[in-house]
């Protein structure tokens, strides 16, 4: 299993598992679930201690000590589930692009590396200092995302169609790191599958076994959706490695997902 910061595990059980179970969980029970997959007790209230500083998380006592999800997460993880279970096929290029136009004053710079930042985090390539673009169907993230975190009043968002001059196959290939996407779907291939090859044909794999398969799993892959913005197959390298990736993570995720959600609900009488 590739290891993970426990903070990263923790919003994934948060994410794929306690918001359809309430949204809470006792303190104690997080620490036997995280344990089953390899994470200290102490990592885990270290690591709550942040997520609760970044206010991911809020203190709530029910019968135990417990936290809760914060009401303003709700809608990044929602968003996260479009991006991450709704974009697994490339976008049309007759669908155009969105592109992100700043300018930040040198007195605000620290707002400027957070743009650059938060538009590599949101899929967009690098066309010139402040020019950024994406495919057009990341319009609502991009919005809803810039206007979450304040930076709004620094961007100008269009759509727009390339018309000239380059052949735009070649562009694209400066405008984002495709090395370095493919980088990171070669080592999620490689790490899950043969666990896919070994699970994918089993129809009675225990909540246990799924829950330690399914959490660093989705772990993992959640960063790529991100990263790689799903750009139109006629502009990809021929030996572009996404779709192997997306095979292996969706053949997991319907075998692993629901008894990994059991799993969790008995785990913590929700």
């Amino acid at each position: 299993m590739e290891s993970s910061r426990p903070s990263s595990l923790i919003n994934t059980v948060y994410g794929a598992f306690l918001r359809r179970l309430g949204g809470w969980i006792s303190i104690a029970d997080l620490i036997v679930l995280l344990a089953e997959l390899d994470v200290e007790s102490q990592a885990v209230r270290s690591a709550i201690s942040r997520l609760k500083k970044r206010g991911v998380l809020e203190p709530e006592r029910r019968s135990a000590t417990g936290y809760r999800l914060s009401p303003a997460m709700h809608t990044v993880f929602d968003e996260g589930d479009r991006r991450i279970f709704g974009s697994l096929e490339p976008a049309e290029l007759r669908d155009g692009w969105v592109m992100a136009v700043f300018s930040v004053p040198e007195s605000e710079r620290a707002h400027r590396y957070q743009l650059r930042t938060r538009l590599t985090w949101l899929g967009f390539g690098n066309l010139a200092p402040g020019v950024w673009l994406a495919p057009g169907r990341l319009l609502k993230d991009a919005r809803s995302t810039l206007t979450r975190l304040g930076l709004s009043d620094y961007v100008h968002l269009f759509t727009s169609d390339y018309a000239a001059f380059s052949d735009l196959r070649t562009s694209v290939g400066s405008w984002w790191d495709f090395p370095a996407i493919q980088a990171q779907y070669a080592s999620f291939t490689d790490t899950y599958g043969p666990v896919a090859k070994r699970l994918g044909a089993r129809e009675d794999v225990a909540g246990s076994e799924a829950f330690r398969h399914y959490v660093p799993m989705l772990t993992q892959w959640r960063r790529l959706p991100y990263l790689d913005p799903g750009l139109p197959a006629e502009l990809l390298p021929q030996d572009w490695n996404a779709v192997a990736a997306r095979q292996v993570f969706q053949q997991l995720h319907d075998v692993l997902a629901s008894p990994s959600l059991d799993h969790v609900r008995k785990a913590t009488a929700l």
